[in-house]
């Protein structure tokens, strides 16, 4: 059965984030997700969530400057220490809000640093986290971002998702499988889901190329939710599109047949 929850980082930004669940719990979500929590205290965020009958599903990592133009943390060479504290200040979050997954974000490849070693640094650091996470009952996975939104970006297609998890080398160490990110890359994202559903924790879309809601671009939502349905997937299916200035609520046509 399809689970879908609302990504409160994209959705409903017409109101403050806290305003958010409320909004996601009366357009019928029992899920949702928030890239970056930490504006709110653990006790806001997991009161709103009791409050309107909510799952957390998957928070970020912090990234450093990642959000403005930066290079981020996970696969910068001479960063370990940051990215180690930055796991720990998610522990609290990752706990206390009783999230399924913690999502690392790779950063960018550095102008002056080599791609191994950026790439070595990323398998250590997820290693790490996976570790850490774990001990609290948590899934750490791991994002491609296309790199046409964001160029230089260090892992963008189901390759090289695979690679990074498996010189990580743990057994909680999963995939977040962005739809959008993907077909933007040009992967075959429904061969991509059968051959690695054992190994994806979290899925993520949005219509593609414009990163609009379904049927605002040329993504086959429909018939690849239909495919997630048959998956031996009981993991949730998060909204991260950007609605039109229409807002969120009108938005919301292709969830309909599965409130």
């Amino acid at each position: 059965m399809l689970k879908f929850s609302a990504n409160l980082s994209m959705l409903f930004t017409e109101l403050p984030l806290q305003a958010r669940f409320a909004a996601a719990h009366a357009a019928g979500f029992r899920g949702v997700e928030v890239q970056f929590p930490y504006e709110l205290s653990v006790e806001t965020l997991a009161a709103e969530l009791q409050r309107h009958d909510l799952e957390m599903t998957v928070i970020n990592v912090p990234v450093g400057d990642l959000t403005n133009g930066g290079n981020g943390l996970a696969g910068i060479p001479g960063r370990e220490q940051d990215f180690r504290r930055a796991v720990l200040d998610t522990l609290p979050y990752a706990d206390g809000l009783g999230v399924r997954c913690v999502n690392i974000l790779a950063g960018r490849q550095p102008p002056d640093a080599d791609l191994v070693q950026c790439l070595h640094t990323l398998a250590a650091n997820a290693r790490y986290a996976a570790e850490a996470f774990q001990s609290i009952g948590v899934t750490t996975t791991l994002e491609a971002i296309n790199t046409f939104d964001m160029p230089g970006f260090l892992v963008s297609n189901i390759a090289q998702m695979q690679e990074i998890i498996e010189a990580a080398d743990h057994p909680t160490l999963k995939m977040q499988f962005d739809l959008y990110h993907l077909a933007r890359m040009g992967d075959d994202v429904i061969l991509g889901l059968m051959e690695n559903a054992a190994n994806i924790a979290h899925i993520q879309f949005a219509d593609a190329p414009g990163r609009g809601a379904p049927g605002t671009g040329k993504l086959p939502l429909k018939g690849l939710f239909d495919v997630i349905e048959m998956l031996p997937y009981s993991g949730w299916t998060g909204a991260e599109y950007r609605p039109d200035d229409a807002g969120t609520e009108a938005s919301l046509d292709w969830f309909a047949p599965y409130r």
